[in-house]
């Protein structure tokens, strides 16, 4: 992860054919695009790489999942449990529409703890989001039968997850609905963009029609498709599908690499007895796009980043005071900063945040080390890494 360190010629060739080719949108224009339809194949490339039914790309994994909430009819006042260790797309996501996202603890998997959901719905819940953070998973047997029992819709976030494995079913096609990211900085890129995932044919079509401001899709005059319901413009470019498509063919190879790297370094870390992995589900297989390890507490790990940044390894972070990922830092959300009038359903559902606080997450995260794992790195780059880390690592015990 990225796949943008590995650019090569079958992405160019797939972006030149769409140059070449003239038709630079996903929609229409069939008597001139001579049969091209870049995003339609990535769509049916991504149901074989997912194991799912039904693709629909869109152009970045926050419109996935607000597509995906949307076209399950999650809405006005309704209740959304999240992680509070997640990107801010989350809550944007819920908020665009007019739902109430409601944070609650992580556990040792850096995901949902199943408990803190069970203990945090309420007549107004329509869904339970979980998100695949840093590679991995939470307990998504647990986490579905929670669901199951209390008719919620379970939502994967699998954007930074894409190759990591669930009792072999991909990440992202276990829940109701799954979500994805290939922006520029995931395991797979088409620069921007993002795909909804569902074995739901309803949920599919909806999903179809919403993210193109309603359009039916029926026939081939643009101009003459209905309007079932309203949409808005969440549309993929055959640009960016053509970046992706290439991308999408390379997985494995990304995958390969990644986890090659992933173990070289956890192998290392591994014989430092202070050094504790995230817990892994039963089950479950990791993408190895981050390595995540845990410190004995919050000083030892702001003192390894500091050593981390000193010694030159790079794109390790201790989330704790990260102000894009974990909710300790989220003050625009705390505080309603919005550029339009937040509904008065939403600025009630969101009182709780004046005063919650998450001892369980802060556990957690403040121990927490997360380590980006390059798909560039040569193999004596990544052992000279692991060797440069474990000193630093044991320094820091030491003082």
């Amino acid at each position: 992860m990225p796949g943008f360190e590995l650019f090569g010629d079958l992405e160019r060739e797939q972006v030149n054919d769409v140059l070449d080719n003239g038709v630079l949108m996903r929609y229409g224009f069939d008597s001139i695009r001579k049969g091209h339809w870049k995003a339609k194949e990535l769509e049916a490339a991504l149901e074989d790489t997912f194991q799912t039914k039904y693709v629909q790309l869109v152009s970045s994994g926050t419109a996935a999942v607000s597509v995906a909430l949307a076209v399950a009819g999650v809405g006005a006042g309704d209740e959304v449990i999240m992680p509070t260790f997640t990107f801010v797309a989350s809550f944007e996501a819920i908020m665009a529409l007019g739902a109430i996202p409601v944070l609650v603890d992580i556990d040792d998997t850096l995901a949902l703890s199943p408990e803190a959901v069970e203990a945090a719905i309420t007549p107004k819940t329509k869904a339970v989001m979980v998100v695949q953070m840093c590679g991995s998973m939470g307990d998504m047997s647990v986490l579905q039968a929670i669901c199951k029992k209390h008719e919620l819709l379970l939502v994967e976030d699998a954007c930074q997850a894409i190759g990591g494995t669930y009792n072999g079913k991909p990440l992202g096609s276990i829940g109701d609905l799954g979500c994805f990211s290939f922006d520029f900085v995931k395991t797979i890129t088409c620069g921007e963009g993002g795909a909804v995932i569902t074995n739901n044919k309803e949920y599919y079509i909806n999903a179809d029609h919403f993210s193109d401001h309603g359009h039916d899709h029926i026939g081939k005059d643009r101009g003459a498709e209905t309007h079932p319901f309203l949409g808005y413009n969440f549309r993929i470019s055959e640009l960016h599908a053509a970046v992706g498509l290439a991308q999408v063919k390379r997985l494995p190879e990304f995958i390969d690499i990644q986890r090659k790297n992933f173990n070289t370094l956890r192998d290392a870390l591994s014989e430092i007895p202070e050094v504790t992995f995230r817990t892994v589900p039963e089950g479950g297989e990791e993408s190895g796009a981050f390595l995540n390890f845990f410190l004995p507490d919050l000083e030892t790990a702001r003192n390894v980043i500091e050593g981390f940044k000193k010694g030159g390894v790079d794109a390790c972070w201790n989330y704790y005071d990260n102000n894009w990922h974990y909710v300790r830092k989220w003050e625009h959300l705390k505080e309603l900063k919005s550029l339009f009038p937040i509904t008065k359903e939403v600025k009630e559902g969101l009182k709780y945040l004046e005063t919650k606080t998450f001892e369980a997450s802060d556990h957690y995260i403040g121990r927490n080390i997360s380590c980006l794992i390059k798909l560039s790195w040569t193999e004596k780059e990544v052992k000279e890494r692991a060797l440069k880390m474990m000193k630093i690592i044991e320094k820091s015990l030491k003082s």
